[in-house]
């Protein structure tokens, strides 16, 4: 079957397939230190985002009253 022929959704997925083959999956240790980064970054933003809320909070509040 020649490239003429086929249908949009067959060269669709056609190409679906030959990205699928260049994916290089993480070992288990590259896995495992990328998650705990993710997961520490994430609980210091949130504390970050936690501690300026407050403040702004509380600044407005000062302001307020």
């Amino acid at each position: 079957m020649s490239n003429e022929k086929k249908t949009p959704k067959v060269k669709f997925f056609d190409g679906v397939k030959a990205e699928f083959k260049k994916i290089i999956w993480p070992d288990k240790d590259t896995l495992l230190k990328q998650s705990i980064a993710v997961v520490a970054v994430s609980i210091v933003l949130g504390v970050i985002i936690a501690l300026a809320d407050t403040l702004m909070q509380y600044g407005v509040n000062f302001l307020t009253m």
